[in-house]
């Protein structure tokens, strides 16, 4: 991986965002090592979790992948080197952001991460019962006290994003640097307008999620096939849209002229669009990187974007 590092307020990120969902889910402790061991050593440096991941799973209860991050960095003494994203507001035990769930919430994702501070701290999901007042001087709080470098924001409307960032302003205190919106070739009114606009107009990076649809912008979803995944139903589902055929054909002509990996063409088109920084994708395996990790040597050209920003219209 080879482009340059974008900046998201004072920190310096790679080109790809290494999704950590699957990191003690699909992926156990030894396979996400391995994961994330190749990704560092391919110039990669942005990790995102989340404490909630991976609650979902039987057995499981919210805050897996942060341990496993955790044994992670532990292990391999390289704090410093990574930049370390994680998010507030889903776990079970900590839902919504009242100032005490914040605060309850980051000490317990420090010890899991093993580290005192988090590089990238974000509201998971926007809690309209809160004022933007209560949870952004709960976050000025974390920064001032050193437990956390930068806020950001997922899952937040447009409206909100605006009221936060001029509460911040107006009051001297953190403010958000980044936003990490819903947002693929197949999912383009998940961020794209007001959004997007709001973003643009303040600063703010774009860091997407389900960058590959679940999967089905790496290609291996065509029609009579099936493919062995947890994902595979939601990535499987675009197949039966005009919009989804289109969006392979497209990213299976680009992919030939670079002789480049589908996936590799799905993220170099949004890590080109607007305000985009850092598109977030998971491994479950090492051999799943490489076509990831290969964002930052891909530039497409003018006509090539064209043709799948039309297509995926």
């Amino acid at each position: 991986m080879t482009a340059t590092h974008k900046s998201l307020g004072s920190l310096s990120v790679s080109p790809l965002s290494l999704g950590g969902n699957v990191f003690g889910w699909t992926a156990d402790e030894a396979e996400s090592f391995a994961v994330l061991d190749a990704y560092v050593a391919g110039g990669g440096n942005f990790i995102d979790t989340a404490d909630v991941y991976s609650a979902w799973v039987p057995g499981n209860k919210g805050g897996e992948s942060e341990t496993v991050i955790g044994n992670w960095l532990a292990a391999r003494g390289n704090r410093e080197d990574v930049v370390i994203a994680t998010k507030v507001g889903a776990h079970p035990d900590f839902k919504g952001l009242s100032a005490p769930t914040i605060k309850g919430a980051v000490d317990e994702s420090l010890t899991r991460l093993r580290t005192d501070y988090i590089d990238l701290y974000y509201t998971h999901y926007d809690d309209e019962s809160v004022e933007v007042s209560e949870f952004l001087t709960a976050l000025d709080d974390l920064v001032r006290a050193g437990k956390v470098r930068e806020i950001a924001a997922s899952n937040i409307s447009a409206r909100r994003l605006e009221e936060s960032l001029a509460f911040s302003t107006s009051e001297g205190l953190a403010r958000y640097v980044a936003l990490q919106p819903h947002y693929n070739l197949v999912s383009r009114d998940t961020y794209e307008g007001e959004l997007a606009d709001v973003a643009a107009r303040n600063g703010l990076a774009a860091v997407p999620y389900y960058a590959l649809a679940s999967g089905f912008l790496t290609g291996k979803y065509r029609p009579g096939t099936s493919v062995d995944s947890a994902r595979a139903e939601g990535a499987a589902k675009h197949l039966t849209t005009d919009r989804g055929r289109r969006v392979l054909q497209a990213l299976d002509t680009v992919a030939v002229a670079h002789e480049a990996e589908i996936a590799t063409v799905a993220l170099a088109w949004l890590a080109a669009r607007p305000t985009v920084a850092a598109p977030i994708a998971s491994a479950r395996t090492v051999a799943q990187l490489p076509a990831l990790l290969a964002i930052g040597e891909l530039t497409l050209t003018d006509d090539e974007l064209t043709l799948l920003t039309e297509a995926s219209a």
